[in-house]
């Protein structure tokens, strides 16, 4: 089967062009080719997006339903947003793409020693800009076992442009239709022991000599959610020493069941719930992996990481996402923003922050 390279780009054989492979996986390239611990996949590029609306004859369908829309008339954009969605997944892939995606899916898979599930992870031309993250407006979709499984749900990826909260951030934010495009990572799952997130300053102050880290357990999906409290640690930047912290609920987790191959919400025991989800090694190794990113791309940032239940220790730590910390990063607005933030764990991180100051 033929890998056309117009449609398949592997992390560790491409340019991290932002506009051939929208923000998150431009941000993976780089990161792969800067050495930092990315787990494997491919980008299905924009161009591959752009072919098929053309191929489907619906980009001046989705233009006129886009005109005039009002973001605060929420019943009239979930209608549009359904409307177009449909419009996208009621198409068939091209097969020139289609045998492109599967002999990519192939090819990744021969890479480890036996099938490994994936992630498909939607990668948009407005997303992770130094202006407006974007994160969270587009769809992830987690556990996937088969090639024609990847297929469709680049598809559903690429419907997922015009979510309805896709479609309000983007017009709250003035970031133009015109032009816009997705990409698509295809991406080894991660088996998640641990994982969260961290920002290489303080959101809740703006003071970028600190760390802030949020860590659960299970996939990292119910952290940046909100859907569990997490525990949440302050370090120093430069001496990665913890200035404060807070033992969240943790009152459940998000794990794989070997029998479906999907992922399932477990209640935590009462033990795991009261002690840390780390370890010091651990906070230390994820607050250091921070800092590199931050070097990396010049701007405090905003990580997404894991443990692999599956890696041995020392080699476990994985990057999943890194991305400009755009909320908080301008010290004048920090209370203002902080204040109109619906990002639960910034909240958290104020409850920490005051009980430090107490």
């Amino acid at each position: 089967m033929h890998l056309d390279s117009d449609h398949v780009r592997f992390f560790d054989a491409s340019g991290s062009r932002h506009e051939l492979l929208g923000g998150k996986c431009a941000s993976l390239v780089t990161m792969t080719a800067a050495g930092l611990p990315v787990p494997p996949g491919f980008a299905v590029p924009t161009v591959s997006y752009d072919a098929f609306v053309a191929q489907a004859g619906i980009r001046d369908q989705i233009r006129s339903r886009l005109a005039c829309l009002d973001p605060d008339d929420v019943d009239e954009v979930d209608s549009v947003s359904a409307a177009i969605r449909d419009l996208i997944t009621s198409r068939p892939v091209p097969e020139r793409m289609r045998r492109s995606f599967l002999e990519a899916y192939r090819q990744l898979q021969a890479r480890f020693a036996a099938p490994v599930p994936v992630a498909v992870r939607s990668s948009a031309t407005a997303e992770d800009l130094s202006t407006a993250s974007f994160a969270g407006q587009q769809d992830t979709y987690l556990w996937l076992t088969s090639g024609e499984d990847v297929v469709r749900h680049i598809r559903e990826c690429w419907a997922s442009l015009y979510t309805s909260r896709a479609i309000i951030y983007r017009l709250r934010n003035a970031v133009s239709d015109e032009g816009l495009s997705m990409s698509v990572a295809v991406q080894k799952m991660v088996n998640a022991r641990v994982s969260g997130v961290a920002i290489t300053m303080n959101p809740a102050t703006g003071d970028r000599s600190k760390i802030a880290l949020d860590a659960s357990y299970g996939v990292g999906e119910m952290v940046v959610s909100g859907r569990v409290t997490p525990d949440s640690i302050l370090l120093d930047k430069v001496m990665l020493t913890v200035t404060a912290e807070i033992i969240g609920e943790k009152h459940a987790e998000l794990v794989p069941d070997t029998a479906t191959g999907r992922l399932v919400e477990r209640a935590v025991d009462e033990q795991r719930r009261r002690r840390r989800s780390l370890t010091d090694d651990e906070v230390v190794a994820v607050a250091a992996m921070a800092k590199r990113a931050e070097r990396l791309f010049g701007c405090p940032q905003d990580i997404e990481w894991a443990f692999d239940a599956d890696l041995p220790d020392g080699r476990n730590l994985l990057l999943l996402q890194s991305r400009p910390e755009t909320v908080h990063s301008s010290r004048p607005a920090v209370r203002r923003a902080v204040a109109t933030s619906a990002t639960p764990r910034v909240d958290f991180l104020l409850g920490l922050t005051n009980r430090t100051a107490s």
